[in-house]
């Protein structure tokens, strides 16, 4: 009998591991409820949609602040230091900003890697953009000289045609101010940073005859005359300007 009964109990063990089967399965979607397929692609489908969203409201911050802008990188410094264990690189970069119609400004920024310097430069560079009046929107009105440190440049307003000539880094700060006719010249160091604050100086000092009218309380036309033209000319040439 009781090796009857122990076939029978041996016999009987799949079918009550069939009987839990169905159990485990139904316990299956229960469980997925919460975390399964169909909560998955619902949880993907509103994190896709608030990503979509957020995307969508940056993009009109960008559209309503946008301009564009022209990024010149002008210099990449590589530094190193030495510690235990060998020896750590960083980079400093040198970027000038401007929107081709009167505004520039430069920044530097140092960083482990070279693309994180170029964005921290240029993030500083559109803070500190400067506004220049220019003279028909081509060239300067006068001429003017900047000094920094050891470095000496002169800037002289030129005709149409002539093109900047200007090198280095006094090029990149002409072409993203805007500036398509200009004569330059450089005097004692080559240092990029130097020749650059040289440069912003001489173009801080820039001013228009619009500006000085408005200052004395005379009028434009009266300022040019004092230059030896004519009333016609004086008064054309006041017409003219625009800034």
């Amino acid at each position: 009998m009781a090796d009857e009964n122990d076939i029978q109990a041996q016999a009987g063990a799949p079918a009550a591991v069939e009987a839990e089967a169905p159990a485990t399965e139904g316990r299956g979607p229960r469980r997925g409820r919460g975390g399964g397929a169909g909560g998955g692609d619902r949880n993907r489908g509103e994190r896709g949609g608030r990503g979509r969203r957020d995307d969508r409201r940056g993009g009109n911050r960008d559209e309503d602040q946008g301009e564009e802008l022209i990024e010149k990188l002008v210099h990449i410094n590589r530094v190193s230091k030495t510690v235990k264990g060998g020896k750590r690189f960083g980079f400093a970069a040198l970027v000038v900003v401007g929107d081709g119609k009167g505004r520039v400004g430069f920044g530097h920024g140092k960083a482990r890697e070279v693309p994180e310097a170029i964005s921290k430069a240029t993030a500083a560079a559109k803070k500190k953009m400067v506004r220049v009046p220019l003279k028909e929107g081509r060239t300067l009105h006068h001429d003017g000289r900047g000094h920094f440190g050891a470095g000496n440049v002169t800037l002289r307003s030129a005709p149409a045609g002539t093109g900047i000539i200007a090198g280095g880094p006094m090029r990149a700060v002409f072409e993203s101010l805007g500036v398509a006719d200009v004569v330059t010249k450089s005097v004692g160091t080559s240092n990029p940073y130097n020749m650059i604050r040289a440069t912003f100086e001489a173009l801080t000092e820039q001013t228009s005859p619009k500006s000085v009218a408005q200052r004395r309380g005379k009028k434009i036309a009266d300022l040019l005359r004092r230059g030896g033209a004519t009333a016609e000319v004086a008064q054309a040439d006041a017409e003219a300007i625009a800034e």
